[in-house]
């Protein structure tokens, strides 16, 4: 695995004339923004980005007023309140994206919400508290577990729109993972993702940059 300054190098070599904060993009939300956090938006941006898998964000942007009336605002425990024949009637909604699935997610992740948010006054908190060192084992494995539809990419990016710091495991990313001897093919094994932690950690001590930053360099890597 090569160094942090090896990485900046390759990446201006692709792209001559950025500078670093080009490379790396902003950093992510501080403890105490992400503290400030509603619930409720956090929620939204879980479904937002559940619903934009697949899909244009154009599509989904476009519909995403009704969604906010039809959920309540995205209330946490209200849409965790909501029953099935409420959810049935959604499918119906011409206003909404029909796909029961992730309206049934929505759901599922409104009572992971509402139950983390009243053990840990808040789940903008959870997410603060949650050590930065074990995000791509620990936190990505909670919201998987615990929510829906939140595997794979998903997850990642819903933390990524609420600020909290996350890398993601884009195609380039992984390749760029790959040019540097971190794994030899997209990791999804728990024993592969720990190596690709451990890389993001080390990186991340090494340079002071957050773990969302160094994902974006290492997509900028390779061309």
């Amino acid at each position: 695995m090569k160094s942090f300054p090896h990485l900046m190098q390759q990446a201006r070599h692709f792209h001559p004339g950025w500078g670093d904060s080009d490379l790396l993009g902003p950093r992510a939300a501080n403890q105490a923004e992400l503290k400030a956090t509603p619930d409720d938006r956090i929620l939204s941006a879980m479904t937002w980005r559940i619903f934009c898998a697949g899909l244009k964000r154009s599509v989904v942007d476009g519909k995403w007023l009704a969604f906010e009336k039809a959920f309540f605002g995205f209330d946490p425990e209200k849409v965790s309140l909501m029953s099935d024949d409420h959810l049935d009637a959604l499918m119906q909604n011409r206003d909404l994206i029909r796909h029961f699935g992730k309206i049934k997610a929505t759901r599922t992740n409104a009572l992971m919400i509402h139950e983390v948010s009243q053990k840990q006054r808040g789940f903008g908190q959870f997410l603060a508290d949650w050590p930065v060192e074990d995000t791509i084992v620990g936190l990505w494995g909670f919201l998987k577990k615990e929510g829906a539809q939140l595997g794979g990419n998903s997850g990642a990016y819903a933390l990524r729109i609420v600020g909290r710091d996350s890398p993601v495991l884009t195609d380039d990313v992984v390749v760029a993972l790959k040019a540097q001897g971190v794994v030899d093919k997209r990791p999804t094994a728990k024993r592969d993702l720990l190596i690709v932690q451990d890389a993001f950690n080390h990186w991340r001590n090494e340079s002071g940059y957050d773990l969302c930053q160094i994902s974006r360099l290492l997509s900028r890597s390779i061309g």
